[in-house]
């Protein structure tokens, strides 16, 4: 089973409201409703028809978000898509959340509790972080089981050069907590098109190739290979590679041949299963269960079940351990002397009331 957990969609925004009625003068301004236009449902039929072709059997549509998660102007337009997409035999539709961290968003990007009815039905949340505070927060803070934990950290891996350094301790604890790290392998094909900023590819053309090549070394080498996913992220049906080649392409980056397998494989089923701690409490999977022992019968358990009238009481040993036991030697010394006065007592009573026996009859 296979897994592409990043493939970008794009609402066509209708209805912004702006013609307001003298009624609704000084109130919140109707937001716009997010719809798929009929052209838009059949290219993302035929992307996905694509992906199923390829082998793919798990597929997370993206929606992403610029800055903060606003809760007045936010639509869920995945919803809406899911109940338009035809259904299919063998292969998962998911639901993934991206948002996109700048320099406005590290003073919160909207991950509050206030918001945890926003985010619930997501199936994913993913950051792409794009500054050094907001990487250490994504790592650090957002990475912990919570509703409103960050699954996946996505970087851009085509800008010219990464605005923070990979630190070791970073990395380490948002793995440790159960984050991954993503790599579009859209960025190593230079033909992303344009608005792809916002699913971790920010630049295009032969450069874009050279710094995600370099970007992609950089993070394996940090993660030394684990808690890595590999994922598409591409807009155009002529990017998409099949799993196997996707493997060989990461294992230029230095990947072993099964670590470049778990990347498409193990490591996103684990993400998903993390995923689903989300809704429960304490990222607790099952509900425990107390098991009580039975209680235990007052009668004897060795005697249970026999009759003890016809039970055979064992046999005490002839030799007395009592006798065994080494005794001191002035009690065998004394033990010895009273024997021999016995001897001696026995002997002269004998002649006293016997006399008869020594000498002639008595007169």
């Amino acid at each position: 089973m296979y897994y592409d957990l990043n493939v970008p969609v794009v609402a066509h925004e209708v209805g912004t409201g702006a013609s307001q009625s003298k009624r609704s003068k000084g109130k919140q301004p109707q937001q716009g409703v997010s719809l798929f236009t009929p052209a838009q449902l059949t290219t993302i039929e035929a992307r996905v028809e694509l992906l199923v072709h390829l082998g793919y059997n798990v597929i997370a549509f993206n929606q992403t978000v610029n800055k903060k998660i606003d809760p007045k102007s936010h639509v869920n337009t995945l919803d809406a898509l899911l109940s338009q997409l035809k259904t299919r035999s063998g292969v998962l539709f998911l639901k993934r959340l991206t948002i996109v961290l700048d320099e406005e968003s590290e003073k919160g990007f909207g991950l509050a509790s206030a918001n945890a009815s926003i985010i619930e039905p997501y199936d994913i949340v993913a950051l792409v972080p794009t500054t050094a505070a907001t990487f250490s927060s994504a790592c650090l803070t957002h990475s912990l089981p919570s509703p409103l934990t960050a699954h996946i950290i996505s970087l851009q891996l085509t800008s010219p050069r990464l605005p923070f350094h990979l630190k070791h301790t970073l990395v380490r604890t948002a793995i440790k907590n159960g984050a991954v790290f993503e790599i579009n392998y859209v960025g190593a094909l230079g033909e992303s098109g344009t608005g792809s900023s916002a699913f971790g590819v920010s630049d295009t053309g032969p450069s874009a190739k050279r710094n995600w090549w370099a970007a992609a070394r950089e993070v394996v080498r940090v993660t030394k290979g684990k808690g890595i996913i590999v994922s598409s992220g591409a807009l155009a049906e002529a990017d998409y590679r099949g799993p196997r080649d996707v493997q060989n392409l990461i294992c230029l980056l230095g990947l072993a041949q099964n670590l470049a397998h778990d990347a498409s494989a193990v490591t996103p089923k684990s993400l998903l299963i993390r995923a689903q701690t989300r809704r429960t409490y304490r990222a607790v999977l099952s509900e425990p269960k107390l098991v009580f022992p039975p209680t235990p019968h007052t009668s004897d358990p060795t005697t249970h079940g026999c009759d003890l009238s016809t039970r055979q009481v064992p046999q005490a040993p002839s030799n007395d351990p009592v006798a065994t036991v080494d005794a001191p030697r002035g009690t065998e010394a004394d033990t010895f002397g009273s024997k021999k006065r016995v001897r001696e007592d026995s002997a002269s009573g004998s002649a006293t009331t016997n006399p008869g026996s020594a000498g002639g009859p008595l007169i």
